[in-house]
């Protein structure tokens, strides 16, 4: 016969105490008095005892889930075809398993953002939101803010009270055109990653502004394009951009997975890159180095950030202050063969 598994009431006999006083020392429940010498006994016996606690019930002693959720303000068709989405869920498990959590990952189109991100929070399901991606038209969050529902966001929202970690993606746009300009280009495309309700988006097109702006370029509307995270986006905006008769020879294009798009619209028009057209990314995903020709790109430390990210809301989540609300890190333009040199 199998033997019988042991109880919290097995590890209260043992050390002495009763079984409350068990739950509250091995789920670590703040604000209850309880003594040096009665915490290591209670300790010795679960050790001695090998006892496992059950995890639905260490969730609601301590009135925690464990459980972090990853919310994506994407349609799934976006985010099957995004490589960015696998580093992120990978910088996060390693910290999530440090700290004996898991992941709940979801995804949310905006217009069931109100709804979704209110019965999470209110069923106390996670402990806390990761948002990747927000939105300057995203209400629902502010309502997450009023709740003081624990939220870190992996982007930046300003004018919201919200920790977050973020690059300066208006600089490292500005840095990607001005190697264009270097190179020689004057008349430079762009395709942008998302629509400009993204603030990822709206900081990368100002980058765009930026560059030319510093340059003495003017800004040409009509040389602008508007992605939408995937590669078809990308195809058809420079298809677009090719078929109109406007003049141009190199393009900013604000993602590899839009840019990969972008390639094969250039291909299919019988032009050569870089030497008709010159093209640089942005996020450095793994694919882009063996692209034919390698991608020109702003290296993202997509793993960095969903790590500090996480760092942040656990944080947060055992009312510590992290050390900064608002952590910005580096990036650095890769440069490879796909702008060439000046062919101007």
């Amino acid at each position: 016969m199998s033997k019988k598994p042991t109880t919290s009431q097995d590890v209260a006999k043992l050390a002495g105490v009763s079984r409350t006083t068990v739950s509250f020392v091995l789920n670590d429940v703040k604000g209850i008095q309880i003594s040096g010498d009665t915490r290591r006994k209670v300790l010795k016996a679960a050790e001695e005892l090998k006892y496992v606690p059950n995890a639905a019930a260490q969730a609601l002693a301590s009135q925690r889930a464990k459980i972090i959720g990853l919310i994506l303000t994407r349609s799934p068709h976006h985010i099957a075809t995004d490589a960015f989405i696998t580093q992120i869920v990978n910088g996060l498990l390693g910290v999530i398993h440090q700290h004996d959590m898991r992941l709940l990952f979801d995804i949310i189109e905006p217009e069931h953002q109100r709804k979704a991100y209110l019965q999470m929070a209110r069923a106390k399901r996670i402990d806390g939101i990761l948002l990747s991606g927000p939105r300057s038209d995203d209400d629902a969050l502010k309502i997450l803010g009023e709740e003081g529902f624990p939220t870190v966001l992996i982007g930046q929202l300003p004018g919201t009270g919200f920790c977050s970690v973020d690059v300066d993606n208006r600089a490292a746009a500005k840095n990607a055109v001005t190697h264009l300009v270097n190179l020689g280009h004057d008349r430079i495309a762009c395709i942008t990653n998302a629509q400009p309700s993204y603030t990822a988006s709206a900081d990368r097109l100002a980058g765009y502004k930026d560059a030319l702006d510093e340059a003495g370029l003017h800004f040409d509307e009509s040389l602008v394009r508007y992605g939408d995270f995937d590669v078809e986006s990308g195809y058809v905006q420079m298809f677009s951009l090719l078929e109109g008769g406007i003049s141009f020879t190199s393009a900013f294009v604000a993602s590899d997975t839009v840019a990969l798009g972008a390639k094969a619209a250039i291909r299919d028009h019988g032009l050569n890159i870089p030497h008709d057209i010159a093209l640089v990314g942005f996020d450095d995903l793994p694919f882009s180095q063996y692209t034919d020709p390698p991608l020109t790109t702003v290296h993202l430390p997509v793993v960095e950030l969903a790590q500090q990210g996480c760092n942040m809301l656990i944080q947060i989540l055992q009312n510590e202050h992290p050390p900064s609300q608002h952590t910005i890190l580096s990036t650095k333009l890769v440069i490879r063969k796909s702008c060439g040199a000046n062919q101007l």
